[in-house]
């Protein structure tokens, strides 16, 4: 309700790693932002940085894992969080998190080839692709309900 929620533009700087958490599934990875700027010279100006490490869950998990991976050019939208530990010299530490709500690639710099997908229950199917319930009175061969739509992305970098 009251979740700050932030868009961040950037590269993915680790690996995604995909676990189940209890009956939920997550990927996680890290992301990195870094401002430049031009300098009347022409020449650019590396500014700060960013990073901020992005949980995916459930639906979302299938779309990031399988189009994703380190050094792609994303844009994430999400609620925004500090998660405090302590490290392993036991020193309190606090990290920012973000709970994406929506991943995708930065076309401004690569190219995407985007294929939809149709969500049943929990399981993603390609579009066209029969659906094992004959009769579904909600989702018919080849038709995606409003909420059950999942892309997957080619990307080039």
């Amino acid at each position: 309700m009251y979740e700050t929620k932030l868009t961040v533009v950037g590269n993915i700087c680790s690996e995604p790693t995909r676990r189940w958490v209890g009956e939920h599934e997550l990927i996680k990875f890290r992301v990195a932002s870094n401002s430049r700027r031009r300098n009347p010279d022409g020449s650019w100006e590396t500014g700060n940085s960013l990073f901020i490490t992005v949980n995916c869950w459930d639906r979302l998990v299938a779309g990031v894992g399988a189009s994703l991976s380190k050094g792609l050019a994303v844009i994430v939208v999400g609620n925004v969080f500090t998660s405090e530990y302590e490290d392993k010299d036991g020193v309190r530490r606090s990290s920012m998190e973000m709970r994406a709500t929506a991943v995708g690639p930065d076309l401004a710099r690569c190219s995407a080839r985007v294929e939809k997908f149709i969500a049943v229950g929990p399981d993603v199917r390609p579009a066209g692709v029969p659906v094992d319930e004959p009769g579904d009175p909600d989702c018919e061969e080849g038709e995606a309900d409003a909420g059950g739509e999942m892309a997957e992305m080619e990307l080039t970098a």
